[in-house]
This record gives structure tokens, sequence and C-alpha cells, in this order.
């Protein structure tokens, strides 16, 4: 196995930490980026005792300023880039916070593009490159009083294709990894404002709207988003590239 240096956005907690860990334990370098430092550090630590390799980084994807100067400050060149950190709101488009919609689409879809623009062009001089999206679901299906989070993910998908095509003249790939739902901090604040909005239990929330919908009807785990992961940087998935990965149980194929 070739070991890479992986940048991972949002990784100070939930599905961005789990990747981080599994990959740490699979050798590979980890540079673990999250808003706040302390958590992004706890992240890091907990690789570096376990024995894995990593680093520690402030950044804010909505601003060029924050890349930069995370870019600057890195031990190594980035091999990969996991495209992870997100965030929620849930409520009708009625009484949806315009700022709080554009907020969603700049760290989910904006940012992406503006960290990826900063990172290929020392990928194209070094001749390899791994840019892997963390989408959803909902980068192909649409849930009600999620506007600005399917809106963001939708785009992942269109943007990834666009890249592929740009990057085919060398060793550079991306794809996107679109999960039902996993169990982190995200999702159970998303459990508590779906029942505030829908008036129902929570329990009916994980039951009724998030696993229905899943004919095997159980929650994704990191492992299998870092395993995902680590094949789409494997020589092997060299040439798949633009692509979208559902991790589903099936909810799709209906």
């Amino acid at each position: 196995m070739t070991t890479r240096c992986i940048l991972i956005t949002g990784a100070g907690s939930g599905i961005g930490a789990g990747i981080a860990d599994e990959l740490a334990r699979a050798g590979h370098h980890i540079v673990v980026t999250d808003m706040a430092l302390d958590n992004a550090e706890a992240t890091a630590q907990a690789i570096r005792t376990a024995g894995g390799s990593a680093e520690a980084l402030a950044l804010d994807v909505t601003s060029g300023a924050s890349i930069e100067t995370a870019l600057a400050a890195l031990s190594r060149p980035v091999d990969v880039l996991v495209n992870n950190a997100g965030l929620q709101h849930v409520s009708p488009l009625e009484a949806f916070p315009m700022a709080k919609w554009d907020l969603l689409v700049q760290v989910m879809l904006v940012g992406v593009a503006r960290l990826t623009q900063a990172l290929l062009p020392g990928m194209r001089e070094r001749g390899f490159g791994r840019i892997v999206n963390i989408g959803s679901i909902h980068s192909l299906v649409a849930s009600r009083y999620k506007s600005a989070y399917v809106a963001a993910k939708h785009g992942l998908l269109g943007f990834s294709k666009v890249i592929a095509l740009e990057t085919a003249d060398t060793d550079i790939t991306i794809n996107t990894i679109c999960p039902t739902y996993v169990k982190t901090p995200l999702v159970d604040k998303q459990i508590a404002d779906q029942a505030r909005t829908n008036d129902i239990p929570e329990s009916q929330v994980i039951s009724e709207i998030m696993l229905k919908p899943m004919p095997k009807g159980v929650f994704i785990g990191f492992d299998e988003l870092a395993g995902i992961t680590a094949f789409l940087i494997s020589p092997p998935a060299r040439n798949i590239t633009g692509h979208t990965i559902e991790v589903d149980g099936g909810w799709t194929v209906q």
C-alpha cells in the first residue's frame, strides 16, 4: 500500500473524525482540519495516541484567507482531499433565514470548489491527486425542510463531473460518496429538529423519516465510508472519476 497525505475537512467530529481514524489505522498521514482547532487537535491527538500520524489545522472553507494560511502550515503536500465539512438547518423555506441558507451553500458547495481550486495545482505538478466529496442521499433525492442542504449536495454531483473532465489529462480523480444517515452529532440534532418541525416524537423520526426509506433499515457506519474512500484512492480505482457512489441501503433502487 502507498501511504498518502490525506486532508479531511470538518474532521473535528462526526463523519470526518470517523474517516480520519479509519484511514490513519491504514497507515496514511491525516491532516485533520476543522473550524474549531481544539476539535481538530482532539481528533489528531487520538490518532497519534493510537500510533498513527496526524496533524491538526484550523480551516474555514468559506474563507480564502483561512485556506491560504492552513495550506502554508502543512507539513507535507496533500495527495488526497476529502471534502466533508457540513452543517444542517431544518426549516420550511418561508421561515428559512437567507443568511443561514447562504452559509450552508458556502460551506458545502462553494467551499468545496474553493479548497479544490487551491489544491489542484499541486496535485497537477506532482502528477497525482484524489478528491473525495462526502455527499449525501440528499445529493440524489429531496426531503422537506432541507432546501439549502439538498441544493448544495445536489450541486456536488455536477461539480464532480465537471472537475473529472477538467482533470482527465492527468492522474487525478474526483468522486462523491452519497450515504444515507450516519449516526453523528449532526444527525442527532436533525432528529430533534425534525421532531419539532413535524410535531412527532424523536423515535418516530428515526423509524419513519430516516430509516423507513432504506430496505436495509440501518444507519451507515464510519468504516463503510472510510473503506470506500480507501478504495477510491487506491490504484484499482484510477479510472473511476466523476462518479456517484450510493451507500443507501437500497433507498434509490425502489
